[in-house]
């Protein structure tokens, strides 16, 4: 049986890689493979350089719960940088890259994560495919035309961007 871990232990530890916590239990991510970093690090770099309205990150905590946290791949902000350490306050965007070794349950369950806690939508990537899903509380779709979007519609990044 695995012992669980309090959220103040688990904030003040540091993982390589990184880690999220529900509910007591400590979940490592998939990490580590080329095609993974270079659509994380596209769309982050295309979010800076094109949409000055909007901050993003690489890897930053979200606590979606009291006593859960994720971590998403990309969290896109509108405005400034948060302040803090973590990201408490929902971001406009969750963006998660698939990694050959997730399951499907498992990302259904951090996109359910992120929308219950009120991210207005889930980029979700696959970079063996080059395709790209949009997630809302109304639902999922494939963007057609190959640009994901926020419900707003002022936030745009086309895969082809990602996948140069």
């Amino acid at each position: 049986m695995t012992a669980l871990v309090s959220t103040s232990e688990y904030l003040g530890h540091t993982f390589h890689p990184d880690c999220e916590y529900l509910e007591g239990r400590i979940l490592e991510r998939n990490a580590g493979e080329i095609a993974h970093s270079d659509a994380q690090g596209r769309a982050y770099a295309y979010v800076l350089a094109r949409h000055p309205g909007y901050w993003a990150g690489v890897e930053v905590r979200v606590q979606v719960r009291a006593n859960r946290f994720r971590i998403p791949d990309v969290s896109i902000v509108r405005g400034g940088k948060p302040s803090g350490r973590i990201i408490a306050v929902p971001p406009e965007v969750a963006v998660e890259v698939l990694s050959p070794d997730d399951r499907a349950n498992e990302v259904q369950e951090k996109i359910d994560d992120y929308l219950s806690f009120g991210i207005p939508c889930v980029w979700v990537i696959d970079p063996e495919t080059q395709r790209g899903w949009i997630h809302t509380v109304e639902g999922s779709r494939e963007p057609k035309d190959g640009v994901l979007r926020n419900p707003a519609g002022d936030l745009t990044v086309p895969l082809a961007a990602i996948f140069t």
